[in-house]
């Protein structure tokens, strides 16, 4: 089920889908969320978040990565003006790795996810995107 919720006309238009059937879930919690987030970082343009199996995510991430297993997070910036990306988040997989609630985990990679679609790169910032990460963990309570 896909959510969307137009906001201003100066905050992005968020969509959530669960594409998955494996890990029951709401997503309401997540999108709203997101729109909070995005007020956070006055991000002005668009993006979606897609739920999916770790099969999917899989897929993905052998096609774009050249990685076989499965990962937790991928983005996918789309590089225009008033779309920022996707990101895509193996339900499954956060469920197994998560330390607290699936709610908890699911805003933890969503943040991340954002945060590659705003174009940091923890492998290459030195520490900037993790910096940011944690102190937006911090403000969202999600430590």
């Amino acid at each position: 089920m896909g959510l969307t919720r137009k906001l201003t006309k100066n905050n992005p238009n968020i969509r959530v889908f669960n594409k998955q059937r494996k890990v029951p879930l709401e997503v309401q919690h997540l999108e709203d969320f997101l729109i909070q987030l995005a007020m956070r970082l006055d991000i002005k343009e668009g993006f979606s978040t897609v739920l999916v199996s770790d099969a999917t995510i899989r897929r993905y991430n052998s096609r774009y990565r050249g990685q076989t297993q499965s990962t937790d997070v991928l983005s996918f910036p789309f590089g225009e003006e008033s779309y920022l990306g996707d990101i895509l988040i193996s339900a499954e997989t956060a469920s197994q790795q998560r330390s607290g609630t699936l709610l908890v985990e699911l805003k933890i990679l969503a943040l991340h996810g954002l945060l590659h679609l705003l174009g940091y790169n923890h492998e290459t910032d030195l520490g900037e995107m993790e910096s940011l990460e944690v102190r937006l963990r911090g403000e969202f309570q999600l430590c």
